[in-house]
């Protein structure tokens, strides 16, 4: 049998995708780069904005006008929600589609694909060069823009035992290993244990690879994973993705977002900044999300403004059927939040201009990714690099110092 795979959205996702790669290997498939040359197609949903959900169903189609007789299976978040949709707008409903699958439900994945493995195989060796690993899945807040959690379901948390050994496998291939999940900053609340404590035992354990953070949030970084980032910056990469939202606390009630203020926020991020040389530092802001005034937009600009970001991702609100949110009045015009991103995102971008600037000179702990001309390199603070034609091929990891390159980029020197 010939599988082709398809992923939207988070890096969740895409572990989940990989963790399908290795049950269809194990089982002596071949995964396959085209839906034309495939017996079956699994298609891995997103359901965070509408125009995810549009490119999925765009694919669906595509694929099926290549291949009539393509046998399509779509999971993830969009798949589990599909139940509560008019027949008509079911992906159900699309053409080849004829499993749909829940979230993550690797078992009923390997049902539908008629697969002898039915339990979830640890994932050894990744389509990328940087690896990823879920470490929990589920989040048990609930925003109101957001429908992941309908989706996903509660938090829950792998067993700490399974993670360590499918991290030495992964090591074994792939010089970083990103943390992902759903909520990654409640691992173990089920299980009696935290984040800290599982990144203290997997930097014990797997010494061989560097790890690396995906979304966190910025007040949910406890003293052990502090230290970590602090004083072990070639084992736990110091970069840190703490999503915002917003700058504005009456928006942040509006959304649901309990747990922090904006003040809050800045005094975790000013925290790790005072103690860190380097940091790349991300964040996740909506605007335009209902009852969004001027005033909170210049909120948000002000609290950007003084904090050490790196790079922003801004997003304009998209309603999500079935969330709180689209119960919320005060809608803001899609013009207004489309201007008020773009405003954002040239903020993020000076600031992520000077912080580069000021990277010159310094050093860098640089992973290979990335062939031929696409060959650059990635550095523990998530800056792109340049490349030393000296350096490795893709899947090397050195230590180098940057340098403005002649194109006015930055440059990864390897140390003499």
């Amino acid at each position: 049998m010939k599988v082709y795979l398809r992923t939207f959205g988070c890096r969740a996702n895409h572990y989940d995708s990989e963790a399908v790669r290795a049950m269809v290997e194990a089982d002596g498939h071949d995964v396959v780069s085209s839906p034309s040359d495939a017996d079956v197609a699994v298609f891995n949903s997103c359901v965070v904005t509408s125009e995810a959900e549009a490119e999925l169903r765009k694919v669906v189609r595509h694929a099926a006008r290549q291949r009539p007789a393509l046998r399509s299976v779509v999971m993830g978040c969009a798949a589990a929600l599909d139940d509560s949709r008019p027949p008509a707008l079911r992906i159900a409903s699309l053409p080849t589609v004829d499993r749909v699958v829940a979230g993550a439900d690797l078992p009923a994945l390997a049902s539908a694909l008629d697969l002898s493995a039915t339990a979830p195989i640890l994932t050894r060796g990744q389509s990328g060069t940087r690896a990823l690993l879920r470490i929990q899945d589920g989040c048990d807040e609930h925003c109101t823009f957001c429908a992941t959690t309908l989706a996903r379901g509660a938090n829950r948390s792998r067993p700490a035992h399974e993670l360590v050994d499918e991290a030495r496998a992964l090591a074994e291939r792939h010089p970083e290993i990103v943390i992902t999940g759903i909520h990654i900053g409640t691992y173990g609340a089920d299980i009696g244990s935290s984040l800290g404590e599982l990144m203290q035992r997997l930097v014990r354990d797997v010494p061989r690879a560097r790890f690396r953070l995906s979304s966190i949030e910025a007040t949910e970084i406890g003293d052990a994973l502090f230290d970590l980032l602090v004083n072990a910056p070639t084992m736990l990469c110091p970069h840190v993705h703490a999503p915002l939202q917003s700058g504005s606390d009456a928006v942040l009630k509006r959304m649901g977002r309990h747990w922090y203020m904006s003040s809050t926020y800045a005094s975790a991020v000013e925290r790790l900044a005072v103690r860190m040389p380097a940091l790349g530092l991300g964040a996740d802001v909506i605007t335009g999300f209902p009852g969004e005034t001027d005033a909170d937009h210049a909120a948000t600009i002000r609290l950007v403004e003084s904090l050490p970001f790196t790079y922003l991702h801004v997003f304009p609100y998209s309603l999500r059927p079935g969330t709180p949110a689209e119960r919320l009045s005060g809608r803001v015009q899609p013009s207004i939040a489309t201007g008020r991103a773009a405003e954002l995102r040239s903020l993020a971008a000076r600031k992520s201009a000077e912080y580069r600037s000021r990277r010159a000179g310094g050093p860098a702990d640089v992973v290979v990714i990335g062939r031929g001309a696409e060959r650059e390199g990635v550095t523990g603070d998530y800056l792109t690099v340049e490349l030393d034609p000296r350096a490795f091929e893709p899947g090397a990891r050195f230590v180098g110092r940057l340098h403005t390159s002649p194109g006015g980029g930055l440059q990864a020197i390897l140390d003499e």
